[in-house]
Formats: C-alpha cells, structure tokens, sequence
C-alpha cells in the first residue's frame, strides 16, 4: 500500500465548487492550508450518526468534503478511479495535503485509452494506483461456458458480478471508507438519492459487519458542467474518450458515445431496453405458502392529489379506455398505463404530475389508466408490455404511438410531446 502526501491549497469560500476560485496552475503558487468547517466524526458507523454528518456536509464543497474524508479514515479510506471524471476526485485529495490512496478495478475490458489514462494519471500525480482484478477461474468459467460477449444476449449483470463486483467487495473488505465520483445528476431516478456521505447499503469494510463501511461522494451535489469546468481550470489528464463523444465510459463492448440531450449513462448497457427499469406484466403476482398466485396490492393508488389540491393528471375508466383504443378521441391524450405497486411507476410520480400542470390547459390531455386489472386488453390494444407504459393517442386517429424512452422526467416527456403533437 502506498500513500501519497500532497502540497497544500486553500478551500474555496463558497459552499459548492467555485472554479473560479480556484483558476491558478498547479505550478503557479505555493498552495495555503484548507480549512474546511468543522464537522465532527462519528466514533461509529450507527446510520444516524453519520445522516447527522450528511446534513451538515451538505452545503460544503468537494475538497471540504474529501478533506473530511481523509481526515477522519486517513489511510483506511481510497478513492475509487474509474479513469473518467473521477480524476476530479484525485485533483480534490492531491489539494488537501493530506495523504491518500487511490485504487481501481481492471476488468480486463477497458479501452485502450482508459489504459492510457491510468499512466497519465500515475505520472501527474506521482502515485501509484492500487489496481484490483477479477478472479481469473471465474473469467475462465464464464468466457468458455456462455463466450465472451454474453451479456448481450442476457443482461451484463453476471459479468459485471464476476469483473467488477467481486473483486470490489474484496477490495473494500480491507478498508474503513471509500470515495466515490456519483452524482445526483448522471441518471436522475436512478441516482436522485446520493448523499455526500453515508453508510454503504451494499458492502463491508475490514470489520467485516453490515454497516462497517463508510462512503463518501463528495460530487454529489454539482453537476457535470462544474466538474468538467474544474477539470479544464486545473489542467488535469482526462480519458481521450471524452474528446469522441463519451461521457460514462466503463468497459469498451459496454460504452458507447451519447447524442445530444441524451443522459451521460445512456451510453452504458444501451442494449437492454427499458424494461431493465420497469416491472413486467407479471411481475405484480404473488406466490402465497399454500400455492395460491395473487394479485400484488399498493397501499396507495398514484396522481390523486392531496387534500389541498387535485391531481393535473386525469383518470381514465374501463370503458372510456375501449373508447379510445377504438379511435373515439375527442383531444389529443397522452396516457400512462401503470400499476399503483410498480416501483418505477411510483418513481415517475411527482415527474408525470409536473408535465400535467405545465400542459394544462393546452391542446393535450394527460391521463392514466390503471392497466395492471386489464392487462390482457392493454396489452392487444394500447401496447403494453411492461409497467409503466406510456403512449400518445392522437386526436380522430385509431393510432396508438408509443413512448420509447426511459427518460421520464417532465422536459424530456415535453420535448417529445412537441413532436408529435401541439400544446
């Protein structure tokens, strides 16, 4: 294990990442002492302790929040380098002036220019990267069993596991804390929940008990934009990928480039459909211990307002739902056939809501149907396949157009809107 010391720079004064504040080059200026806010460590890792540090880090910066990290872990904790953004996280603790670790997951399907990457990295720096492997056997037995590409034909969560999951549950074993570059912004619905630090929901550290390992995100509350207008300002190596398109680079057959507007993790695993992130048709029933199969229930239905204000969001019945799958359409309607226990149906909630307001009043009507009690007339008629389906009925038109992306926040569904219909 190796442990880097670093020279010393001054903590931006304002709360969040101010690049302006920190426009020198490295080699400029003898670099002053941070000095974060004080914000005490918990002697444990008991979940509410560290929530109370959470809050309280929240408002800080990421070099306040990795300068906490490395003083309260010291060499129990490193930063995991995927060999994209994350050099942002390196440039963070190479500021501090406290010595850190640094460690990364060779999957053995990188691209070439991630390879290239690590050298830079350790060359700028001075460091040496800790670099973990997967398990040869298990590579082995899984190349020669399904090939090597088979997780486009079944989902890359098996090789993900063997590549990258085991051998970081290994890894982390060692230690009391990690640094990681997630941020609220790269998938929003999957990655809205990302505290500054936390207790790990998922691994263990060196104490070996649930709960043991700490996590720390210091990035979680900027955007993409501030961290790459920080990596410019400091003049840091960052993967040639970047240059050709690529936002979230992982494995070379996993990674491909992103469009315009696109969300940066849609270049990851595009081939699985949404599906990935919805509940099937028949992913509501339940097996009970005598045999019996039954409907799953929801303690609640969804977009039925609150006690003070009506949903945006118009319900549709059983028969008006024959109506319009037979073409008797008297507007345009823009409808979600859902199931009240979908967990991604319940996720998009508060997003569908918002659409429905800012339309309302327009050319096009928002509504839901509860499909998951008509399953079998939704899915011949109105093209449902997984919960939440949602698909546009046009006016005097027969037509049932589908939605195809994932993406369901408000300005995207709008966008989409503005396509195909007037508001």
């Amino acid at each position: 294990m190796q442990v880097f010391q670093t020279p010393r720079f001054t903590a931006p004064k304002s709360s969040r990442l101010n690049v302006a504040s920190v426009r020198i080059s490295q080699k400029a200026a003898p670099r002053a002492s941070v000095k974060p806010k004080s914000v005490a460590s918990p002697s444990s890792t008991k979940l509410q302790d560290w929530e109370t540090v959470a809050k309280q880090l929240d408002t800080q910066s990421p070099l306040e929040i990795m300068d906490h990290a490395l003083k309260t872990f010291g060499t129990d904790i490193a930063i995991a380098f995927s060999g994209a953004e994350d050099v942002a996280l390196i440039e963070y603790a190479h500021l501090t002036n406290r010595p850190y670790r640094v460690f990364s997951l060779d999957t053995g399907r990188l691209n070439a220019e991630t390879y290239r990457l690590f050298d830079k990295v350790e060359k700028h720096y001075k460091i040496n990267i800790e670099y973990t492997f997967p398990e040869s056997k298990a590579v082995t037995d899984l190349v020669r069993k399904k090939g090597l590409y088979s997780f486009y034909a079944d989902g890359h969560g098996e090789c993900c596991k063997i590549r990258k999951v085991a051998p970081l549950r290994k890894h982390l074993s060692g230690l009391k804390g990690w640094i990681t570059g997630q941020r609220k912004d790269q998938s929003p619905g999957t990655r809205t929940a990302v505290p500054v630090v936390q207790v790990d929901p998922v691994f263990t550290g060196s104490e070996g008990t649930p709960g043991s390992l700490i996590k720390y995100n210091p990035l979680s509350n900027i955007t993409s934009n501030e961290v790459w207008n920080f990596l410019r300002v400091m003049n840091v190596p960052v993967n040639d990928l970047h240059s050709q398109g690529y936002v979230s680079i992982g494995c070379e057959p996993c990674t491909r480039p992103v469009l315009p507007n696109q969300l940066e993790r849609e270049g990851r695993w595009w081939w699985e459909d949404a599906a990935a992130k919805e509940c099937g048709l028949h992913s509501g029933n339940v097996k009970k211990g005598d045999g019996k199969v039954v409907e799953k229930k929801a303690d609640r239905d969804l977009w039925i307002g609150s006690a003070t204000e009506s949903s945006a969001v118009q319900a549709i019945s059983r028969e008006k739902a024959r109506d319009l799958a037979q073409g008797k359409r008297e507007s345009d309607t823009l409808l979600v056939l859902y199931a009240p226990w979908c967990r991604f149906c319940q996720a998009m909630e508060p997003n569908y809501e918002a659409l429905a307001r800012d339309v309302k009043g327009g050319k096009v009507r928002v509504a839901k149907y509860q499909a998951d009690i008509d399953r079998q007339f939704c899915n011949e008629n109105l093209k449902l396949k997984t919960f939440p389906t949602i698909v546009f009925l046009p006016k005097g038109s027969n037509s049932v157009i589908k939605y195809p992306s994932e993406r369901r926040d408000p300005e995207t569904l709008k966008m989409w809107l503005r396509t195909i219909a007037e508001l």
